[in-house]
Parts: C-alpha cells; structure tokens; sequence
C-alpha cells in the first residue's frame, strides 16, 4: 500500500535521511522509532510531499504527490495547524468538500470520541494545544484514508484521547487500512505495533517484527536503548 524506495533527504551538507527503503502493507501498523533529530519527520513530510527528495514514494501504485495518493493519505503532524476562523465544524465540513464527499456521520463519531462535540461552535484559536491536535486527528480521517501518517502523535494528548486513539489504531489496522507511526516514546506503541524501525543518523539502525520469536530474543526497548546509548557513547 505504502512503499518508500531509496529516499534520501539533504539539507545542504547535512544528510537527514540516508537512502531509505521500506513498505507499509494494507492492515499493518509500522513505527518509526527513534531520538529526536534521527530523522523521522522529515521522511515522514517527505512522504505527505511536503519535502522535495530523492527517491520515489507510492501510494497504492501512485506517486505521492498525484491527486490519487493525495485522495487516499491521511496525515497528521507534530504540531496542529488549524484555521483560527473556523470553528471545529467547519473544519471538519471543508475538509468533507476538499474531498468532495457527503456527510455521513462519520466526522461526528469522530468528535465525539475525541470529546469535541461540544466544543464544535469553538473557533480553532479558541482551542487548546490539546484540542487542536485532537481535531487534527478528525480532519485527517473524516475522508476515511486508505493510507495514514502520524507524526509523534500523542504528544499534548489527554489520558482519554490516547485511549481513544490507540483504539483507533486497532480498528483502522483491521478495515485494512495502511498505519506508519512516528514517535520517540517507546510506551507509546508498545502493544500494537506489527514492525518498528529504529532510526539512527538518518538510517535504518535496525527492524524488528512483532513475533514472539523476535520479542524473546531481545524487547523492543532493550534494542532501541542498545542503540540510542550506544550513539551517545559515540
């Protein structure tokens, strides 16, 4: 569903992601897990072609900056950017007519779940850093996406909204749809990730799948620490 092919980003001389290949399939959960500065959100813009990059990155097949790719991504990154002159309804309405799509309920389960109904005359600058992250998250899904980015998504959430997300998560990963998390908060996907990449330098340091096999020989955290120390001792 997702495919990222030999992407390399350069900020000058400085190498943010060095040559990275790797798939997200249909009802998987992948996480990018990693220090701040490894590199995460900037593969993670490159693949919401917000970056200019070297490589390529499809979509279901199509390249993902087409308005095919662009119809089936959902995206939702670190810091909210919400319309300070829209209330939390109007978002969500002008993202359904973005994508051209009828009202069907679903931007108000969304809501709901998030504890947003009733702030839903509130304009955008009215809300919290909590709550605009919250509503990001419910105009990222209210077109339903086939493929969908979270870029260090708990951060500034409230105990419920975690819930409610990591809930969200199974049951997206179960209508088949394609999840790439990125995060530096190991607690955070502990309990419902397929495959973690640990990023280091720009770099695939190592991957590990969630099998019982893998999770014997060395957890998750004994492997990320293995690494992250490993660079500070360096």
């Amino acid at each position: 569903m997702l495919q990222i092919e030999h992407v390399t980003k350069r900020y000058g001389k400085t190498v943010a992601n060095d040559d990275i290949s790797f798939s997200v399939e249909s009802g998987q959960i992948a996480v990018l897990l990693g220090p701040n500065g490894a590199g995460k959100s900037t593969i993670i813009k490159s693949i919401a072609g917000l970056l200019r990059f070297q490589g390529k990155v499809t979509l279901d097949g199509h390249a993902n900056k087409s308005l095919e790719a662009k119809r089936i991504l959902g995206y939702i990154p670190e810091m909210p950017a919400v319309y300070d002159l829209l209330t939390v309804s109007e978002h969500l309405e002008f993202m359904r007519r973005a994508y051209r799509m009828e009202d069907d309920g679903y931007g108000e389960t969304l809501l709901r779940r998030f504890e947003l109904w009733e702030k839903r005359d509130k304009l955008g600058k009215e809300l919290s850093k909590g709550m605009q992250q919250k509503l990001s998250i419910c105009c990222a899904l209210v077109h339903r996406p086939k493929v969908i980015i979270f870029d260090e998504p708990m951060v500034g959430l409230d105990p419920h909204a975690i819930k409610e997300l990591k809930d969200l998560f199974r049951e997206l990963k179960a209508e088949g749809a394609a999840l790439l998390i990125s995060t530096h908060m190991i607690d955070s996907v502990e309990d419902y990730w397929d495959v973690t990449h640990i990023m280091k330098d720009g770099k695939f340091a190592a991957t590990k799948h969630n099998t019982s096999e893998e999770l014997q020989s060395q957890s998750l955290e004994e492997l990320f620490f293995a690494i992250t120390e490993s660079q500070v001792a360096e």
